[in-house]
């Protein structure tokens, strides 16, 4: 993501010039968390799918960014809220922010998990592991994150709504990664052992598939006032375009 993609039309112009320039600062601040933890999620994979022990490390060692960036940003919204004392848009704002920081920070603790696992994992254990199902599940959740970092962006509901809508096939993965792993548990019970990292690292991403899908659900909420957790995909889409059906 580039800075280009920020549209900061969607922020109120207050009396208070520092005030606006406040909430600007924290809405860069998130997306260049997003970015370094989209940036964990994609080596996380990579070093899964290919054996690369050096990029699992990276991915373990950068962790402490992510969490650095949260505590600064909690500690924004936190003066915000304070100082500021924010009504309406302005506080549905600082929320979806303290959120949407809370579910990047577990994502990059999910691929850190995920860099873990590749780094002790060994190659006889790449050859029989659904490693291009991996991959593509990986890439699958990597682009949700990315889409709903995008969002964030952008502030768009609507685009949000497509991005979740992405968690169903996220699932379905998930599903086909399991069952190949059962498979060949089954085959070769000596593999169980070391196949559960396997497991683990698939639960990993299907658990950043629900978190980028709640990144999303904060946009909504931004947008259009409304709290659409545990509600329906159509549902989520009705709130966000305006459409009471």
């Amino acid at each position: 993501m580039t800075d280009d993609s920020i549209d900061q039309g969607f922020f109120k112009q207050h009396i208070s010039h520092q005030f606006n320039e406040e909430l600007e600062d924290i809405h860069t601040r998130v997306l260049a968390m997003g970015g370094i933890v989209e940036q964990q999620l994609t080596d996380a994979v990579s070093a899964m799918v290919d054996g690369n022990r050096e990029l699992a490390q990276t991915v373990i060692t950068s962790d402490y960014k992510v969490n650095s960036l949260e505590v600064e940003l909690d500690e924004a919204c936190t003066h915000v809220l304070v100082r500021r004392q924010p009504t309406a848009s302005d506080l549905r704002l600082v929320m979806a922010v303290v959120k949407t920081i809370t579910d990047l920070e577990r994502i990059g603790d999910e691929a850190e998990r995920i860099g873990r696992m590749a780094l002790y994992l060994l190659e006889e254990d790449r050859a029989v592991a659904p490693v291009a199902e991996m991959g593509a599940f990986g890439s699958h959740v990597r682009d949700m994150l990315r889409g709903a970092l995008d969002a964030v962006a952008r502030m768009d509901a609507e685009h949000a709504v497509r991005v979740a809508q992405q968690d169903i096939q996220a699932d379905s993965q998930y599903e086909v990664v399991l069952q190949r792993l059962m498979d060949q548990m089954k085959k070769s019970p000596e593999t169980i052992p070391r196949l559960m990292d396997i497991v683990w690292a698939a639960r990993s991403m299907e658990r950043i598939g629900d978190r980028a899908r709640n990144i999303c659900e904060y946009v909504v909420y931004f947008v259009r006032g409304k709290d659409v957790r545990h509600t329906s995909f159509d549902q989520m889409a009705r709130e966000a375009t305006g459409d009471r059906g």
